[in-house]
């Protein structure tokens, strides 16, 4: 894939890193000359330029991009350049990084944004993650308030323990997507049972999240 990525302090410039790892393109573009830092990304494209002007995504060639992500730390930034990758160039992925809480109400999809990723969300599921077991967490929100992706951890009197995936009445609009068990991640089917300790990971809707808790939770 080609990936532009749109804010190379320390945050874009490690994402680079690991997708030129994973045998991508990518392109860092930043108005800071100070970040401009080419021998910490060697590998990567690099663009002087203000992201939020069309003039220089046109140099960028965003049009060619498959994934945008805005990584700036300015909030505003990044929901300009997501607005202006997906309607201007029909970018079809866009990721974006939400710096402060109050401002994730706005990163949806009429801010062209498919992904987004609150760094303070994502630290405090994963405290709740690793401290919890029984309790649904919500990992990563999809589309704001469309769908979001969210653990569950087995107990070992949780009621579906012991039953097959598929013969689990799983609400609608909720697909488990893996099973997280011993180390290994596996791609459930409908034969697979449930045990304790699973930690299972689902798309849902947030409609549905406190049903689904509901249904892998209660004694």
């Amino acid at each position: 894939m080609r990936v532009a990525i749109a804010g190379a302090g320390a945050v874009g410039r490690s994402i680079a890193a690991e997708l030129l790892e994973n045998g991508h393109d990518v392109l860092l573009i930043d108005v800071d000359p100070a970040a401009i830092k080419i021998d910490s990304v060697p590998r990567a494209e690099w663009l002087l330029a203000d992201a939020c002007e069309i003039a220089s995504l046109d140099e960028a060639g965003l049009n060619n991009c498959h994934v945008v992500v805005a990584s700036t730390g300015d909030d505003k930034v990044n929901l300009v350049v997501s607005l202006l990758a997906k309607t201007e160039y029909g970018v079809p992925r866009v990721v974006a990084r939400i710096n402060h809480p109050n401002n994730e109400w706005l990163f949806n999809e009429s801010w062209g944004v498919d992904v987004a990723v609150s760094t303070p969300r994502l630290l405090s599921a994963l405290v709740e993650e690793a401290v919890s077991v029984g309790d649904l967490v919500r990992l990563m929100t999809f589309r704001q308030g469309q769908a979001n992706l969210v653990e569950l951890t087995l107990a070992d009197d949780a009621p579906v323990v012991g039953q097959r995936a598929g013969s689990v009445p799983w609400p609608v609009d909720a697909a488990l997507v893996a099973i997280l068990r011993e180390g290994r991640v596996l791609v459930p089917t409908a034969d697979d049972p449930l045990e304790a300790g699973d930690e299972l990971l689902f798309v849902a809707n947030q409609e549905v999240e406190q049903e689904l808790a509901h249904l892998l939770s209660q004694h």
